[in-house]
C-alpha cells in the first residue's frame, strides 16, 4: 500500500488514481508476503516458514523439540544420575547427536542457505558454530540444550506470529468466493469474480455479501463486523449501500452490484492491511540495520576472546576460552530484538484492526504515539454531517415556493450535504425550469442563470463578492445559513442544522486526558464552529475557512506542536492531510479514496476511535521499547559474565532464547488488550 506523505494536492490525487490495481489472490499474497517479511526481518535472512502454524497441530510444531528433549533428558540421567559405564565414547556421542539433529538440522540447513544468499553472519550461523563448538569440546548436553531451547523459542514465535495474523485471516474469511446471481429470474451460483456491475445478487439470511452494491429490497438488517469491528445489526432501506463482507440477518434480500469484486471496500481494506507490515517503523528499520552491523562484530569479538588471551594469560587453556567464546556467541544472537519488535508493531496493527481502526503501517503507529495536537474538520467528524432545514425566511413580497424551486434546481448540481438537505425539504427537482451557466465558487456557493435571472445561493461571502446588500444581523445567525439573492437583490436565507455526533464530547475529554490539544477547522460559518467548539470544550476553533485557509492554520499549529494529526474525510481535505504528520480519515465505509489515501481509517465513524488509535500507538511503542530495554540489559550482563568465565552455557541460553520468549509474550499482550474498556462502548 503506497504511503503519500508531504506531497502537494495534485500529486496526492494522482497517487490516489494510480492505486487501483488488485494484486492477485489475497490469501496467497498474505502468506507469501509474511514469509518474505519474516525472511527479511529475522536477522535479515530467516528461512523458516511461520505461516504454517494455523495448518499444523501444536504437536507437529513441537514434535522435533519433544524428540530432542526425550533424548537429552535420558542422556543426562545416564550421565549424571545412573552413571552407566557403557554410556561413554562413541555411544554417548551418537545418543546426543540423536538429541541434536531433530532441532539442529533445520538450523544448520538455514545457515547454509543464508550463506549461499550472501548473508554469512546470520543467527543460524551463530547458533550453528556455537553448538558445533560445544560438541567439539565435549559439552554435548549444553550443545543440545542451546539448540533445543532455540527450537522451542522458534515454535512459540510461530504461534505468536500466527495469532498476530488471525485478525487479517478472519477478514479474508469474510469475503465469499461465490455469489447467487439472478439470471432471467432464476438464481445461479457463480464465482464472485465473474459478477458484473448491474447484476442482481440474491442474499439469503445468514449469507455474506461478496461484492458492494445497493439494496433493492424494501429493508434489511446486516451484521457489519467484517468492516467495522462492531457486530450490532445495521438496518438498511431500499437504495442504501451494502458492502462486501456484510451478513444478511433477516429476510431474503436482493442487491444490485455497483462495483466489481476486486474494487469492493473489503478488498481495499484487505489490501491495505496486508501491506501494513511493509511500512516499517523507524525503530524496526534501526534494529534491522543494527543487526547487520552488530552480528559480524560479535563474531569477531568471539574470535578475539579465544585468541587474544593467549598472549596475556599465563595459564591459558584453549578449551576454556573457546567455551567462553561459545557462550558469547549464543548470547549475542539478536533474536529477541529482530523477532519481538516487528511482532509488537504487527500486534498493534492487528489490535487496531480488531477495534475497527485500520493503520497502514508500524511507522504510523509510531507517529500516532507521538501526536501532541489533533486538528479536525467539523462536519462528519464531530458532527453527523446530516443536515436538515431548520428555518426558511424570505422577503414576504417574494414567491417562497418559486424561490425554493430555484434553490432546489441549482443545488441539484452540487454534491454538498446542504444540497441533500434542501432536496429533502423541497422535494424532487421538477426539471421544467430553464437553468444554465451554473458555476460553483469554491468556499462560497453557487451562481446560476435561471429563467433569465441571476440567482446566487451560498454563504454571505458570496453576496459580498457580488456586492449584494443584506442585513448585518442575518450574518450573525448561529446556524449554517444559505443566503439567496435574485438579480443582485437579497431575498432571504435558509438555515441548516447539523447534529453533534454521539460520543464527541467524550472524545475531546479523552484527548485532553492524553495531554493532546484539539483544534477544529471548518469551512462552515464561524458562529456555528464556535458554538460546537464551546459545547465540546475544544481548545481552539476557526470557521469560514477555504481549503488554503485550513492549510495556513495547520502550518501555524505545526510551528508550535511538531507532531500533528489531522482528522477529516481524506478527500476534500487532501492538502491538509498531506501536510499533517498522520492523516486520520472518518467514514471509511463511505469513500473509496479515503481507504486509499489516509494513513489511518476509522471505519465506523465513531469519533472516540481517534483517542483510541493514539492510545494503541502509545501502548505499542511502550511494549517495543520495553523489549529493547530487556534484551539489551540481560544480554549485556550475560555477555560480560560469559567473557569473564562466570556465566555458563545455561545462562547464555536464557539470555538468548529466554529473553526472546519473554519479549514475544510481552509483544503478544497488545493483541489481548481490549481498548474498549477505556472508552465508551456505545
Amino acid at each position: 500500500m503506497k504511503v503519500y506523505k508531504k506531497a502537494n494536492a495534485d500529486d496526492l490525487l494522482k497517487q490516489t488514481k494510480n492505486h487501483r490495481s488488485h494484486q492477485g489472490t489475497l490469501n496467497e499474497k498474505l502468506d507469501q508476503e509474511h514469509i518474505e517479511d519474516e525472511d527479511h526481518n529475522h536477522d535479515l535472512d530467516h528461512g523458516h516458514d511461520h505461516s504454517h502454524a494455523s495448518d499444523a497441530s501444536v504437536f507437529e510444531l513441537f514434535k522435533p523439540a519433544i524428540i530432542s528433549f526425550a533424548f537429552l533428558i535420558s542422556g543426562i540421567l545416564f550421565d549424571y544420575v545412573f552413571h552407566f559405564p557403557w554410556f561413554q565414547g562413541w555411544l554417548r556421542l551418537v545418543w546426543y547427536l540423536a538429541a541434536y539433529l531433530p532441532v539442529g538440522y533445520p538450523v544448520l540447513k538455514d545457515a547454509l542457505k543464508s550463506i549461499s544468499r550472501g548473508n554469512f553472519f546470520s543467527e543460524f550461523f551463530l547458533m550453528g558454530i556455537a553448538t558445533i563448538g560445544a560438541f567439539a569440546i565435549g559439552e554435548y548436553p549444553e550443545g543440545v540444550a542451546v539448540m533445543l531451547f532455540y527450537s522451542v523459542g522458534e515454535a512459540f514465535q510461530t504461534m505468536a506470529v500466527s495469532r498476530a495474523k488471525a485478525n487479517i485471516k478472519s477478514l479474508l474469511d469474510q469475503r465469499p468466493d461465490e455469489a447467487t446471481v439472478l439470471r432471467n429470474g432464476k438464481p445461479e451460483l457463480i464465482k464472485a469474480e465473474l459478477v458484473q456491475v448491474g447484476d442482481i445478487v440474491q442474499l439469503k439470511p445468514g449469507e455474506k455479501l461478496a461484492l458492494d452494491g445497493k439494496l433493492l429490497t424494501e429493508s434489511g438488517s446486516f451484521n457489519t463486523a467484517a468492516l467495522t469491528g462492531e457486530s450490532k445489526p445495521d438496518s438498511k432501506i431500499k437504495g442504501d449501500p451494502v458492502l462486501a463482507g456484510m451478513i444478511n440477518l433477516q429476510t431474503l434480500s436482493e442487491v444490485e452490484i455497483t462495483s466489481v469484486y476486486e474494487d469492493s471496500k473489503l478488498s481495499k481494506i484487505l489490501e491495505m492491511v496486508q501491506h501494513a507490515s511493509t511500512q516499517k517503523a523507524p525503530t524496526e528499520l534501526f534494529i534491522s540495520k543494527f543487526a547487520k552491523i552488530y552480528t559480524p562484530i560479535v563474531v569477531f569479538l568471539a574470535i578475539g576472546i579465544v585468541l587474544i588471551p593467549y598472549f596475556f594469560v599465563a595459564d591459558y587453556v584453549f578449551q576454556d576460552w573457546l567455551y567462553r567464546a561459545l557462550i558469547f556467541l549464543v548470547v549475542s544472537c539478536p533474536c529477541a530484538l529482530v523477532i519481538s519488535i516487528p511482532l509488537g508493531y504487527f500486534g498493534g496493527i492487528g489490535a487496531a484492526s480488531r477495534h475497527g481502526i485500520l493503520v497502514k503501517g508500524g511507522n504510523f503507529l509510531d507517529t500516532l504515539a507521538a501526536v501532541k495536537h489533533v486538528v479536525m474538520d467539523k462536519t462528519g467528524t464531530m458532527t453527523e454531517g446530516v443536515f436538515k432545514v431548520n428555518e426558511v425566511k424570505f422577503d414576504p413580497s417574494a414567491d417562497q415556493a418559486q424561490i425554493l424551486d430555484y434553490v432546489n434546481e441549482i443545488e441539484s448540481k452540487s454534491t454538498h450535504p446542504v444540497a441533500t438537505a434542501i432536496h429533502e425539504y423541497v422535494g424532487d427537482v421538477k426539471g421544467h425550469l430553464n437553468l444554465n451557466q451554473v458555476e460553483e465558487i469554491a468556499g462560497h456557493g453557487l451562481k446560476a442563470n435561471i429563467e433569465g435571472k441571476e440567482v446566487l445561493v451560498g454563504n454571505f461571502k458570496l453576496l459580498d463578492q457580488h456586492q449584494v446588500a443584506y442585513p448585518h444581523a442575518d450574518k450573525e445567525i448561529v446556524y449554517t445559513t444559505i443566503a439567496v439573492a435574485v438579480d443582485r437583490k437579497y431575498i432571504g436565507y435558509i438555515t441548516i442544522a447539523d447534529k453533534i455526533k454521539e460520543g464527541a464530547d467524550e472524545t475531546i475529554r479523552a484527548l485532553h486526558a492524553e495531554g493532546i490539544k484539539v483544534t477544529m477547522l471548518s469551512g462552515d460559518k464561524t458562529t456555528v464552529v464556535n458554538e460546537v467548539a464551546k459545547l465540546l470544550k475544544i481548545d481552539s476553533a476557526y470557521g469560514d475557512l477555504l481549503p488554503e485557509g485550513k492549510v495556513e492554520k495547520l502550518k501555524e499549529v505545526k510551528a508550535i506542536d511538531k507532531i500533528v494529526a489531522f482528522v477529516g474525510d481524506g478527500v476534500n481535505d487532501a492538502p491538509v492531510v498531506a501536510l499533517s504528520d498522520v492523516g486520520i480519515a472518518m467514514g471509511g465505509l463511505g469513500s473509496d479514496a479515503t481507504i486509499e489515501t489516509a494513513d489511518v481509517v476509522i471505519q465506523d465513524d465513531r469519533p472516540i476511535k481517534i483517542p483510541m488509535s493514539i492510545k494503541i500507538g502509545r501502548k505499542t511503542k511502550k511494549i517495543v521499547w520495553q523489549n529493547i530495554g530487556l534484551a539489551f540489559a540481560v544480554k549485556a550482563i550475560v555477555l560480560i559474565l560469559g567473557a569473564g568465565g562466570i556465566a555458563t552455557m545455561w545462562e547464555a541460553v536464557f539470555a538468548d532464547v529466554g529473553v526472546a520468549l519473554l519479549a514475544i509474550l510481552n509483544a503478544v499482550r497488545i493483541q489481548r488488550t481490549d481498548f474498549n474498556e477505556d472508552f465508551n462502548k456505545k
